[in-house]
């Protein structure tokens, strides 16, 4: 071989290390945490019920209330839902769908007021809005006069 030739075949190997070293260096995956809250929105008439932006304050490990089922394990859960339960949480109070005279659109926008500000602080604290999910309960019937209006709002960020 060449002199030159050779020189070509030293850099092209210097730069095929260099290059699969810096492929294989070890980065440590990000980490998130994650949190929501809860809008419960009344939708009974006459003013009676009861609505809330919750927030739990508690941690809890989904692995300790959890159980494997099989087709040949005839076991329970057996987690106490005391333990389960959350004695520490926020509490915001919203104001309801309806009051003695019917649909209030003053309580609807209110609660749009609370609850973009609920949200504008956590992007503001770090927060990113991964995710809202919404669902209605109520029977649906012509005489149904009860029901309430459940917003999940998901976050993530770095930790």
């Amino acid at each position: 071989m060449n002199k030159i030739k050779k020189i070509h075949y030293i850099i092209g190997l210097i730069l095929l290390i260099t290059i699969s070293a810096l492929n294989q260096r070890n980065e440590t995956p990000p980490r998130f945490e994650f949190t929501s809250f809860t809008v419960v929105e009344s939708i009974i008439p006459n003013g009676i019920g009861r609505s809330r932006i919750i927030n739990s304050l508690e941690m809890r490990d989904h692995k300790e209330y959890t159980s494997i089922k099989s087709p040949g394990l005839k076991s329970r859960n057996k987690s106490d839902r005391q333990e389960i339960r959350a004695n520490e949480y926020e509490e915001t109070k919203l104001l309801n769908f309806f009051n003695v005279v019917g649909i209030r659109f003053q309580n609807i926008a209110a609660n749009d007021a609370l609850i973009n500000d609920k949200v504008s602080t956590m992007l503001n604290d770090g927060w990113e809005l991964v995710n809202i999910v919404a669902g209605v309960e109520s029977v649906g019937s012509e005489d149904d006069k009860n029901g309430i209006y459940i917003t999940r709002f998901y976050f993530k960020r770095n930790s």
